[in-house]
């Protein structure tokens, strides 16, 4: 049966062209105070899920955002995660690699950080930064001691590809389960949101100028986008391209892919064998007055 978020999934083996994919939709909500609502209730059930997920001690849930500058990765994080259990919740954010993590493969950096059993885990960018800026910006590939005969364009993406896709059938295989979300936001939009961050002295902390720098770079990063969601989207990891140009519908949106992920495991809380339910009844006891 279709469900509505399909429209928003990538099918794993089609080909994306972002040109089709709307940056903007139809709000979900009526007011500001409704999404604000709805927000709320989607929070709520995040939480009872994570608890469900925290005490089944099986499963883990791994969420990647990926996105252009200011389309909005870590307002989302902040407000869809707002309701959740920290104990049971770990977020990672990726900046520029550290000399030690060139000197590992690419997985490696982000592979210390996986979710334990149980447990929520978030990268504010990951690993696919290494078929996104590396791709716009090849250059970058001279300073990851790769042998010259590994560097070579024609193949370097497509082995890349490949070796997150196995490596995330792997996580899928071993209770890990993956959701992705690209934030997709258009280049008028993002425009308006620099200015916003220069405009107001609260917000001046978010602005860097090599933003503006990479903004030049808008159709290459369109083209590894593309190219990148083609290739790793799949049953198991499957990447949502969410239009970003409204925040809220963008956080309803992720909202829902998040919960409907968790409903789908069909998480319970552990069940008591005989002997552990008369130990607590012996506790209950010892407790009464």
């Amino acid at each position: 049966m279709k469900n509505e978020l399909d429209e928003y999934r990538v099918a794993a083996g089609s080909h994306v062209d972002l040109h089709k994919w709307p940056t903007r939709v139809k709000p979900q909500y009526r007011d500001d105070d409704d999404a604000r609502l709805q927000l709320a209730e989607q929070v709520e059930r995040t939480s009872e899920l994570q608890d469900r997920l925290y005490a089944s001690n099986s499963w883990s849930l791994l969420l990647i955002f990926q996105a252009l500058d200011a389309a909005g990765k870590d307002g989302a994080i902040k407000h869809v995660m707002s309701g959740v259990n920290p104990v049971g919740c770990q977020v990672a954010s990726f900046k520029q690699p550290t000399a030690e993590e060139l000197d590992h493969d690419f997985l490696w950096r982000t592979t210390r950080h996986l979710p334990e059993r149980g447990r929520i885990g978030i990268f504010n960018r990951s690993y696919y930064e290494e078929v996104l800026v590396v791709r716009v910006h090849p250059e970058l590939l001279l300073g990851q001691g790769l042998p010259p005969a590994l560097r070579d364009g024609n193949q370097v993406w497509a082995q890349r590809y490949r070796s997150i896709t196995d490596f995330e059938a792997h996580l899928g295989r071993n209770g890990t389960r993956v959701v992705k979300f690209f934030l997709h936001v258009s280049k008028e939009e993002q425009r308006q949101r620099f200015l916003d961050r220069i405009d107001h002295p609260e917000k001046n902390w978010k602005f860097a100028l090599g933003d503006v720098a990479e903004r030049a770079h808008w159709n290459a990063y369109r083209d590894a986008y593309e190219h990148c969601l083609s290739a790793t989207s799949s049953e198991e990891a499957p990447w949502y391209v969410v239009p970003a140009d409204d925040k809220k519908t963008a956080r309803l949106i992720i909202s829902q892919v998040i919960n409907e992920t968790l409903s789908a495991l069909n998480l319970q809380y552990p069940r008591l064998d005989k002997a552990r339910r008369e130990e607590l009844q012996a506790s209950r006891r010892l407790l009464e007055p």
